[in-house]
């Protein structure tokens, strides 16, 4: 390794430490971010024995990653074998589900072949607490509040709606439509500035970009890099991205204001995971490649990320 190699590992390795004092990741959060980045592309099943090294260096110990993983277990996330006195976690059927909705808005960039139209969901006689589960999972799909029962969002092709209005309890007390503006009345894109706060979504995107801008030019250079310190650099980047992205509605750029910071975070994670891909991958089959049995390669889907990895 060179002297100049040298210097930008120590570099990278005091803004690590900086990040996890000033923001620590809370344990179970994070081992959901590096299960959908990580693990799920290479099968979604790992020892528990391997999380718990995978998950050291960003300060969680032992019991913080088995209560963790006990915790999504029991929310039905994953499912767990024991072999002797060892465990082995993988994802269930309803977890791999989840992981592909939430994911899928991270690594692909939605076309914007907006028409003008919008969908629309009403929402009658359910009780305050399921309008407010409700209200989280639309929020969730992108949806925006134009009162406490009423929500919509733009109408794109191929954009599913939330499975949620199709569950016991709510298909009957909910109204789906499709609908556009009527000449005379006032658009509908006008209530976009009360149905979502986009000025605090836009000042959330430009730290993650102050953040992570600084430490990226560090691995645009031509050399090896650390494995252990793309795997990390690359979870933190995708676990701050994945809080402000899922918070986004991903509304059409003729609705957002000029300059909106959100294209500039999508592109600083594609830029990174294009530069650090082979280099994680090494530290992952280091990590978790062990007793004579080698780590699976990843899936098709995961070089398909951002645009394509080489």
């Amino acid at each position: 390794m060179t002297q100049a190699r040298s210097v930008s590992d120590r570099g990278i390795a005091r803004w690590l430490a900086r990040t996890l004092a000033a923001d620590p990741p809370r344990a179970k959060s994070l081992i959901v971010t590096v299960w959908g980045d990580a693990l799920a592309p290479h099968g979604g099943a790992v020892w528990l024995a391997g999380l718990i090294r995978l998950m050291a260096p960003f300060g969680l110990s032992e019991r913080l990653v088995r209560t963790s993983v006990f915790r999504l277990a029991r929310d039905g996330w994953l499912a767990r074998a024991s072999h002797g006195r060892a465990s082995r976690y993988r994802l269930t059927r309803d977890g791999a589900r989840r992981f592909d909705e939430a994911y899928r808005r991270i690594y692909a960039r939605s076309g914007d072949d907006w028409h003008g139209r919008w969908e629309i969901v009403l929402v009658h006689a359910v009780t305050t607490a399921r309008r407010a589960a409700l209200r989280e999972e639309l929020t969730w799909a992108g949806f925006g509040g134009l009162g406490p029962t009423a929500f919509l969002r733009p109408s794109e092709a191929g954009r599913a709606l939330p499975s949620v209005l199709a569950t016991a309890g709510v298909a009957d007390h909910a109204i789906v439509a499709t609908a556009g503006d009527h000449p005379g009345q006032r658009p509908l894109a006008q209530a976009v500035d009360s149905a979502w706060d986009l000025t605090a979504l836009a000042a959330d995107y430009r730290r993650f970009l102050a953040r992570f801008g600084a430490v990226i030019e560090r691995f645009r250079d031509d050399g090896e890099h650390d494995p252990a310190q793309s795997f990390m650099v690359r979870t933190l980047l995708i676990h701050a991205y994945r809080r402000v992205l899922l918070r986004d509605p991903l509304l059409p750029a003729s609705l957002l204001p000029l300059a909106w910071p959100g294209a500039a975070a999508y592109a600083l994670c594609r830029d990174f995971y294009r530069l650090t891909h082979r280099a994680a991958e090494r530290h992952l089959a280091a990590t978790l490649g062990t007793n004579g049995t080698a780590w699976p390669p990843a899936n098709a889907a995961f070089y398909a990320r951002f645009g394509g990895l080489a």
